[in-house]
């Protein structure tokens, strides 16, 4: 099975979170990935890049955000790392529980888990793993 693999550093500010689209754009056309994946993934990144820019790295320009992208027939999984101190991933509070509904923050790792086939996290929360499988196209 072949596979395919890119990496692309981006900075810890707002152009960081702009190049998000472009690198999504330029793997979906490459691949052929189709309309409604694309929105998927490109959410799911939105959300995993903004995080590790805002949480894990706390906007510190100096600090990198590293995406590693893998393909293969089946499917696309996308590696985010930070340089935080990582995170407790395992006790993140539920926004869905009425408590949290009216809260600004806490959906991103919600929203990734409900997009994605598979979500992981490593690193002590420093990176996740996003996976998406690639649907079989019948003609």
């Amino acid at each position: 099975m072949t596979q395919t693999q890119y990496q692309f550093i981006l900075p810890s500010t707002i152009e960081g979170i702009a190049e998000v689209e472009k690198i999504v754009q330029e793997i979906c056309e490459k691949f052929d990935i189709p309309e409604d994946l694309f929105g998927n993934i490109l959410i799911a990144l939105t959300e995993a890049v903004n995080n590790a820019i805002y949480h894990g790295n706390k906007s510190a320009p100096n600090k990198k955000v590293t995406i590693e992208f893998y393909h293969n027939q089946n499917q696309l999984s996308f590696t985010i790392t930070d340089e935080g101190n990582g995170f407790d991933y395992q006790n993140l509070p539920d926004p869905t529980l009425p408590e949290n509904i009216t809260k600004i923050g806490g959906r991103g790792i919600f929203i990734i888990h409900q997009l994605a086939d598979h979500v992981q996290f490593k690193n002590n929360g420093r990176t996740i793993e996003i996976t998406f499988k690639i649907p079989v196209l019948v003609n």
